[in-house]
């Protein structure tokens, strides 16, 4: 299948590395301009710098931060006074591991500014432009924990289900549009994050790393982590227009295997 996002243009979200540069990169490779956000400079322009422009894409950046919902909110209402986006990918970074003990009420209101505001303030711009123009992808990075909640991320359980469940409501009310929302629901992927929270993990448990590990695969079907630009496949074809009939779906992926709709 050769999907062509030529003349389409993209805004991905924490996509400085990881799974949200991995989309980046393949979105660009299928010929979209796309617009990375992230809170290191230095890497979104070492980014950019290496995204191919052979269809004329043009790509910029935007140096945002998740973790302060006012100044985030300022600066994408900024960004789309003068842009339009026909694909959407919602991204951030995780909120801090630890059981539902381990937690206070302040810590789900962080959360919840981290993860639900900046995807539900991010989405309602980028409609602007997409329900005017009749044509949009909406897609949400969340987690499989959504389904199948791990102990020891109480927050990410809670406030990514709520993204989860906001953005079936969303598909409904939009799909009269021409706009489509999805929501991927990311297993063990072979990121920054994943090393971090498996170390901590390792930690609290008192094992080797290489114990969590592990366990970790031998719940993958395929028996390892999946590779961030099997991500990015995945995410690029629900942005194209051979997924325009798939919207208000949760798709599991682990290990580079899709697992089901």
């Amino acid at each position: 299948m050769n999907i062509s996002l030529k003349n389409k243009k993209a805004l991905i979200g924490g996509s400085s590395k990881g799974i949200g540069r991995a989309i980046a990169q393949q979105l660009a490779a299928s010929g979209a301009s796309v617009t990375v956000m992230a809170r290191s400079e230095d890497k979104l322009k070492s980014l950019i710098a290496d995204l191919p422009t052979d269809n004329g894409q043009q790509h910029q950046y935007l140096q945002v931060d998740y973790s302060d919902f006012a100044g985030y909110k300022k600066s994408i209402a900024t960004f789309f006074k003068t842009n339009t986006v026909d694909i959407l990918v919602n991204n951030t970074q995780g909120p801090s591991a630890g059981g539902a003990l381990d937690k206070k009420t302040d810590d789900y209101q962080q959360a919840f500014d981290l993860l639900f505001k900046t995807t539900v303030f991010t989405t309602e711009q980028a409609l602007k432009g997409m329900v005017a123009q009749k044509y949009g992808r909406i897609i949400n990075v969340a987690s499989i924990s959504v389904k199948e909640p791990l102990s020891y991320l109480a927050l990410s359980n809670s406030i990514r289900a709520a993204v989860v469940t906001w953005s079936k409501t969303l598909a409904s009310d939009v799909g009269k549009y021409n706009i489509t929302v999805n929501s991927t629901l990311t297993g063990y992927f072979n990121t920054e994050r994943l090393k971090q929270l498996n170390g901590a993990k390792a930690i609290s448990l008192r094992v080797p790393v290489t114990e969590v590990e592990k366990q970790m695969l031998s719940h993958v079907p395929l028996g390892r982590f999946g590779d961030p630009k099997e991500y990015g496949h995945l995410v690029t074809f629900l942005a194209s227009e051979y997924a325009s009939f798939i919207t208000g779906t949760n798709i599991p992926i682990d290990g580079g295997l899709l697992k089901s709709l």
